[in-house]
Order: C-alpha cells, then structure tokens, then sequence
C-alpha cells in the first residue's frame, strides 16, 4: 500500500509548491522514493513460494463483498518494478521539454503511476476495475492537453477505445460477483474466492468476452489496434514511453491474472483465435513500421 499511495501523496503535496525547479526536484524525489520502496518488494521477496506476498486486506463495503485486497505474486512483481523504475526516468525526460502548466503535469504523472501500481496488485476485481479506469483519466488528459497537433483527436479516441471495453468489464465482474452470490449466498469480488466458482460452458464464454474485450484493446490485439499509434504520436514523450512501457502490458496482465485462472474452458477453446490475431499483429504491426519515417509511429506500430 506504501508503494501505491506513495505517489498520490507527492501528487498532493506538489499541488502546495511553486517554481519550475521546486517541482522538478520534488517529482524526480518522490519517483526515486517510489522505486526504492519498490525494492523492498524484491529484497523480501520468497522465492518459491506460490501464493501471494505482501498480502494486504481491509473491508471496504462489507456488504457488497467489497475489500482493498492487495498482494504481489511472481506474475507481478516485476511489473511493480518496471513500473516505479520507469516514472523518474520519464520526470528525467520532461525536464527540459515541459514547461507548459508544470504543476499539472506532474501531479498527472504520480496520478497515473497510483493507479497503474494499483492495477498490478489488486486482488479485488472491483478494486481491479477502479484503479484500471483511473489510469485512463491521466492519459487522457495528458495526451490532450501536452500532446502534438491531433492531440484532442487522438486523446478522444483512446478515451472511447478504453471506456468501451470496460464498459464489458464491469458488467462481467458484477455478474461474476452475482453467481458467486448465487453460489454461497454472500457477495464477493476477491479473486480468491473466484477462483472456487463452478461455472457452466456457455456462461463462462459470456464472462470471457467480456473480460477479453477489455484486455484486447487494451494490449492492443488487432483490429482494436489502431487506437494506439495516434496516442503514440501525438503524445508528449513521456506519455509515450508510459504508453509502451507499461500501459499496454495491462491487458497482457489481465489476460493472465484473470481471464486465464477464471475461464480456463473458454481461453483453451479460443486460444487458436487469439494467435491468429496475434500473428497479424505482428506481421501487419512490423510492415507498417517498416515505411515509417517519423519514430514516434515506429515505436507505435512496433509495439
């Protein structure tokens, strides 16, 4: 919890400090701090050991099975590291290239690096959900408002792209949360007591879909791709190194952490068709960045 709220609690305290410098050396501070805590995580690390690590739990509104339930597991961990490595090296980046409403930009940055953080280590699918829709308001607003000519085009379809995947997401989780209900007679949104749902063939193919909607734009798998290089390419760069880096292995991650171990039937039965779109991704992904001149579309169809 240290290590996700960290960065929420530089973001307050930036909004009380003036001048370009002061802002820049407090940021890179509070990065560096993030990332140093972050290692905690890996020092203590036990190897071997399957379960969750770090495991944190609090009642949020017991009556609906809500919980902030947090842990760190091998699938990860890595992606904590990569992300509070990342976010100094992006506040190294803007020193000199953004000069334009600092403050806001910064406390945008330690904003989306919360809830990034809190995609990667939440054990709760609500909790899950709130902090992988608070990643897409910082994005948003960075790509449109630091971003390069067709900024607010591109800002506006990232948004669009996102929202409606998760518009599935949601409705699959609260069903799942309903059958578990069904179930056991409580409501419950920990994935550990998900994992012991029994669920027909056809409903988990439902949940599937709904879950890999979302994660699909996300990665993003084609044809849900084409979002992505005009939020490359008109973001600042540090949004862009954000958006490479660490935003699209969100829906890598959630196809491993849930849609896997939750709709193990479905994800064997559509696998063909996942590496099918996979295969043309990468093949159309790599042509298209053979032609381009301009890097910021390299990095984007590369990715």
């Amino acid at each position: 919890s240290i290590i996700v709220f960290l960065p929420l609690l530089g973001s307050l305290l930036l909004m009380l400090l003036r001048g370009e410098k002061a802002l820049k050396i407090v940021a890179l501070i509070v990065g560096l701090t993030t990332f140093l805590v972050s290692l905690v995580l890996f020092a203590g690390w036990k190897q071997g050991d399957p379960g969750m690590q770090f495991f944190e739990t609090v009642p949020w509104v017991p009556q609906l099975g809500l919980s902030y339930t947090v842990g760190v597991d091998g699938l990860s961990l890595f992606l904590v590291l990569l992300t509070t490595f990342m976010m100094p090296l992006v506040f190294l980046f803007s020193w000199n290239s953004v000069h334009d409403q600092l403050k806001t930009y910064l406390v945008l940055m330690l904003l989306l690096e919360t809830a990034m953080l809190g995609v990667f280590v939440a054990l709760d699918l609500v909790l899950f959900f709130v902090f992988f829709e608070a990643s897409l308001i910082p994005m948003y607003f960075l790509i449109g408002r630091w971003g390069g000519p067709r900024r607010v085009y591109a800002a506006l379809k990232f948004f669009l792209y996102t929202a409606t995947g998760s518009a599935f997401l949601l409705a699959a989780i609260i069903a799942l949360g309903y059958l578990y209900k069904q179930q056991t007679g409580v409501w419950s949104f920990n994935l550990q007591d998900l994992y012991t749902l029994g669920l027909p063939a056809n409903v988990q193919t439902l949940l599937f879909f709904g879950f890999a909607l979302a994660f699909a734009i996300k990665v993003p798998l084609f044809p849900f791709h084409t979002w992505l290089p005009d939020a490359h390419v008109e973001a600042p760069t540090g949004g862009s190194v954000i958006l490479a880096a660490i935003l699209l292995k969100m829906g890598t991650y959630g196809f491993l952490r849930f849609s896997l171990p939750l709709f193990p039937e479905p994800t064997l039965r559509f696998a063909p068709l996942f590496m099918i779109l996979a295969l043309i991704g990468i093949l159309y992904g790599a042509l298209v960045a053979l032609a381009q001149k301009d890097v910021k579309k390299l990095v984007a169809y590369s990715s």
